[in-house]
């Protein structure tokens, strides 16, 4: 059987995992609303990025939830570490805001944005992954840079995560797939609940896929 199937779709609906889009549309209007979701994330990325050279470390970035209502765009992000929009908490925040509305161009709805730190940020597979993309870009060995998030993700005690990267891993000519477990990680139980996450990094020999497993809580 292949492993085909999103971890967090598979699990949805029961009381593991829930949506992080929370909104209701007509079906003609829903691919409109789903393309909203894309532009505010993308808005919010590309923000973050541009402004992180101030800022110490690197984005982390957990996750992004979006909810709205009638007259309301709530959207709320879920921070690891404080970087830009924590350490000029106010001004940060508006500038986003406005950012964020300028690309969104929504005249009937406000946006309000809410920032959420994270508890145990190495229990985040997003900001493992990312923090895997900066030491491949940096030349590091893969095999080190997935030891070494392992090691992050014990912090957070994790029951078990499992890390891929795909691509030409070290330059080879040939792409391949490298991938190491530590703990348990029941990707096939639904009761298991698991965070998963895929990023991709541009690096010098071409483009990686990073694929992350975490093996949170068991009902």
């Amino acid at each position: 059987m292949g492993k085909k199937i999103n971890p967090l779709g598979f699990r949805l609906g029961g009381e593991n995992q829930k949506h992080r889009s929370l909104w209701f549309a007509q079906p003609k209007n829903y691919s409109i609303g789903l393309q909203e979701d894309e532009k505010i994330r993308d808005c919010i990325k590309n923000y973050v990025q541009k402004n992180r050279r101030i800022s110490s470390g690197f984005e982390g970035i957990a996750h992004i939830e979006i909810q709205k209502k009638i007259d309301l765009i709530q959207v709320i992000i879920y921070i690891g570490f404080p970087n830009l929009l924590i350490e000029g908490r106010t001004r940060g925040i508006e500038e986003l805001q406005i950012n964020v509305q300028k690309g969104f161009n929504s005249v009937n709805r406000r946006l309000n944005i809410a920032i959420t730190r994270v508890a145990k940020p190495y229990g985040q597979p997003n900001i493992l992954a990312e923090y895997i993309a900066l030491q491949l870009k940096n030349r590091v060995s893969f095999r080190k840079a997935m030891k070494k998030a392992i090691e992050l993700t014990e912090q957070a005690d994790t029951k078990g995560i499992q890390v891929q990267i795909a691509g030409r891993i070290d330059g080879k000519e040939i792409a391949r797939v490298e991938w190491i477990r530590e703990g348990r990680v029941p990707l096939q139980t639904i009761r298991a609940k698991i965070d998963h996450c895929s990023y991709t990094v541009r690096t010098i020999y071409g483009v990686l896929g990073i694929k992350i497993w975490i093996f949170v809580d068991e009902q």
